[in-house]
This record gives structure tokens, sequence and C-alpha cells, in this order.
């Protein structure tokens, strides 16, 4: 088990194209890191720096308080699995996941023992005689990571593992992979673009954009504490809604007037808005599409809308309204919560009102995209 540590690392391709910007990051032993953005972001390539398959522009990698700059990907100590699993297809998923012990010129019995044993921790021991043709999605990732899993190699690296799943594949594997992680009790750095997947696996999150990290914090952090707009937007789905609105203060006072409604700030949102002593301005308002609030009566706190769109989720009904201003919303609200008859008026062209509480508002700078609390 091993610490990584990465400072000021850049890389910059001949084209003098810069993909990683000053990176500056301390993954803890036995932790699990997640780096997470949208694509083009930097995240693999980050991935490939730690693992050695991309050279390094400038900076340095630490494994274990070792500068790896230098070393072969062999020579570091890591296990990778990638996206497209990278399966030699005339070996059986044995040959395969041994493959790299039998360069090292293990003995087969140690050998047959770590195969077998990493096996029968994936549900793969059945199929260890086939070739991987004969194997599913799942199964070959799974195959693929035994193969790493076998070297018992202080860094575990995973590229996008699930993304050739289809959705249900991919809720199992990520359910198998938490499950996994505690059996290896190793340090984990996992790369992907989904968000949902950063969420339910990482101890913390990398959230990056064009080569940059955005914001490093833990599931709840990112999610309640959102540095900026961007990682507001890009953690939680639907997507936060932002809404450009008006900060007034007088004296300890606060409120906020949005979409023709009024509504104060209370309670921690107050105390932490006066204790950055935030003057009044003008203001981007972020609220997560979960937290607003179908009433049945217009008042000065809420927001008068009219209904666009209405998906049925099972669970919950994701409704895309038009407020005042054109500004689109979308207002996530449980089926559970709703009468028959009340659900037979949410349709195309109603007018529904909208409300929140003061504790799940979000308030960012309008031209910086900071969070006026935490950023």
């Amino acid at each position: 088990m091993a610490s990584v540590k990465l400072t000021d690392v850049k890389k910059v391709y001949d084209n003098n194209v810069t993909a990683v910007h000053d990176f500056n990051l301390e993954i803890h032993d036995k932790e699990f890191v997640v780096f997470v953005g949208p694509s083009g972001c930097g995240k693999s390539t980050t991935l490939r720096m730690i693992a050695g398959l991309e050279d390094i522009s400038g900076g340095t990698v630490e494994i274990d308080g070792v500068v790896v700059n230098d070393l072969q990907p062999k020579d570091r100590d890591i296990a990778m699995v990638f996206q497209n699993y990278a399966l030699y297809p005339h070996m059986t998923v044995y040959d395969n996941i041994a493959f790299s012990l039998r360069l090292k010129h293990m003995p087969e019995d140690e050998i047959y023992e770590r195969v077998t044993g990493a096996a029968e921790i994936l549900g793969i021991t059945q199929y260890l005689t086939r070739k991987p043709r004969a194997l599913s999605g799942g199964q070959r990732q799974r195959v693929a990571i035994g193969r790493a899993m076998v070297r018992n190699s202080k860094v575990f690296l995973m590229d996008e593992p699930l993304s050739n799943l289809d959705a249900k594949l991919r809720n199992q594997m990520r359910a198998e992979i938490i499950l996994l992680r505690k059996k290896l009790d190793t340090t984990f750095v996992y790369v992907t673009h989904d968000q949902t997947e950063a969420m339910t696996l990482g101890d913390r999150i990398v959230i990056m954009r064009d080569g940059y990290i955005e914001q490093v914090g833990t599931p709840t952090e990112v999610f309640e504490q959102p540095h900026n707009t961007f990682v507001a937007g890009f953690i939680g789905a639907p997507m936060m809604n932002m809404v450009p609105a008006q900060l007034k203060r007088e004296g300890r006072q606060i409120t906020v007037s949005l979409l023709g409604a009024e509504i104060p700030v209370t309670g921690d949102k107050l105390e932490e808005l006066l204790a950055k002593d935030v003057h009044s301005g003008e203001i981007l308002l972020g609220v997560r599409p979960e937290h607003m609030m179908l009433v049945h009566e217009a008042g000065p706190d809420t927001i008068a809308a009219t209904l666009e769109v209405n998906e049925m989720m099972g669970s919950e009904l994701h409704m895309h309204v038009i407020a005042p201003d054109e500004t689109r919303l979308i207002v996530r609200v449980p089926t559970v919560n709703l009468t028959t008859e009340q659900r037979e008026r949410l349709v195309y062209g109603a007018t529904v009102h909208l409300t929140f509480e003061p504790k799940v508002m979000h308030f960012f700078d309008k031209e910086k995209g900071t969070n006026l609390i935490y950023g």
C-alpha cells in the first residue's frame, strides 16, 4: 500500500497544447480518489502520468515517497485497468490473469493460488478455462480487474473501466468495485466522466476542467459546498438550477429577490453570508431540482411558472417549467406526495407554484462564478 503525491505536474504536448496545468494533489495510503470531469479535461492524462504511460512535462510524481518520473511503468509497482479491457483473445481467462506473474517467473503453484483467489473474489472461477470472446462485457471487465489484482501492487489505477457496459451492468459493477475495495484495502485512483460513479465510489473527488483542478473534496463536500458554478452544475443530476437574483442586505438581514419571489435568508446560511461580509448586489442563485418544492397556493415566497414538460421517472416527476423572464427550471417532485387529482392537473401549460427553503440556496458571484460562502 502507498500514498501518491503529485506536485506541480503538467503535461504539454508537442503542439504546445497544455493538457494538465500545475496539478497538485496528495492521495493518502488506502484512499479511493476519483478524477472526474468532462471529456478532454485531462483526467486520463493525469492517470497515465502516474502510471508512466505519458511523459511528465513538469513537476514530480511520487509513489510511496519515491519520485517515479523516470521509472518505467513496470518499475512503479502499479496495476492498471483500462476502458477496453485489453485482454489477449487467444489466451484463456486463467492465462490472461496469470500473464504478468509468469513474466516475473513466479512459481506456478503461487500463480495458481493468486489466480484462483482473485477469480473467487470476482465470481469468475467457472470461466477460467474460457476465452475472452465467450464472455460478456461485465465478465471481461472482471477478468481485467483480476489481472491487476494478482500483482499485489501498491497502487490500483482504473481508467473509465465501466464506460463500455450498459446501465444495468454499470450499476452492478459499481457495487462490486465498492466491495472489491474493502477486500483489497489498497490505494485506488479511478477516472470517470460519470458523476454518479464519482459520488458513490470516492473517498474524495477531484473535479477537473480544461486541465485544472476545480475542487477536491468528499462527495458530501462537493455536493453541498460547491466552490463555483462549474462544480455546482457538474455534480448532481439533473444539474443545479442557476437563476439571476438580487441579494439585499440591511444590517443583519438579508433577502434574495428572484423571479417575482422575495425569500429571506435565515439560519446557518445567513450567518455564513454575514461572516463573509457580503453586500447587496446581483448574484446567481443556485437551487438543486430536488430541493425545489411544489406548493398549491401562491405567496410572496413562491415562484409562478408554466409547466412545459413533465417526465414520469417512476418514483418522481421531472418537471421542466418556464418562470418569469423565460427562465427555465427543472423540479424533481416525489410522486408519493401527490394525489391522483394533483397529478392530473400537472399537464402542459398548467401554472405551478414553487418554493424552496433558505438552507438549500447556493450563492454565486455573477461575474466570477465563485461561491460567495465556500469559494
